[in-house]
């Protein structure tokens, strides 16, 4: 019994092991990227300058208008030009202005190399005088199958979506503290 046992065990073992194997070799995974920033501001002060969802840009610097229909309210849409041409749909899902965050998602990423792109972007205190503000996403790479392109594989998604935080956030350190 003890043999017919651990040669079952085996058996599901190594199926498992085949199907997560078969699973890597199929399709896109969910990317992730989180940068972060500490200003010399108060958590007011920066909220302030990012809380309207329209006013990414009056502190992004690859942004040239961020209109969005309802303002902060949930479902509100936002259409971003961006400086060296194209444009991203995105919508809000969640704002709190108590916890001074907001989320929100693009289906399609339009100008960047990804699809079903969701975001939040938080200020949190640092004592008194400075706060952290963090911007997070998760996406999936623009091609859907397998052997993407180089500019819309795994590597150019994460790449552009950690250089539009980056860029965002050093901005809005220069724009807050006036530097």
């Amino acid at each position: 019994m003890h043999h017919l046992l651990s040669r079952r065990s085996l058996f599901i073992a190594g199926a498992a092991l085949a199907a997560s194997q078969l699973a890597l070799a199929h399709g896109p995974t969910r990317q992730k990227v989180v940068e972060k920033v500490t200003i010399d501001a108060p958590a007011a002060v920066v909220w302030d300058k990012v809380k309207s969802f329209d006013a990414l840009a009056q502190w992004h610097p690859a942004v040239a208008s961020s209109p969005a229909d309802k303002g902060n309210a949930v479902g509100s849409v936002r259409t971003i030009a961006l400086k060296g041409g194209g444009e991203l749909i995105e919508t809000l899902e969640g704002y709190s202005e108590e916890q001074r965050r907001y989320s929100y998602r693009a289906r399609d990423g339009g100008a960047l190399p990804v699809t079903n792109y969701t975001s939040t972007i938080q200020v949190t205190p640092d004592g008194d005088a400075k706060s952290v503000v963090e911007w997070r996403g998760a996406f999936y790479r623009a091609f859907p199958g397998n052997d993407p392109p180089p500019d819309k594989n795994d590597d150019a998604a994460v790449k552009a979506i950690t250089g539009v935080y980056q860029t965002g956030l050093a901005n809005l350190k220069k724009a807050v503290e006036g530097k």
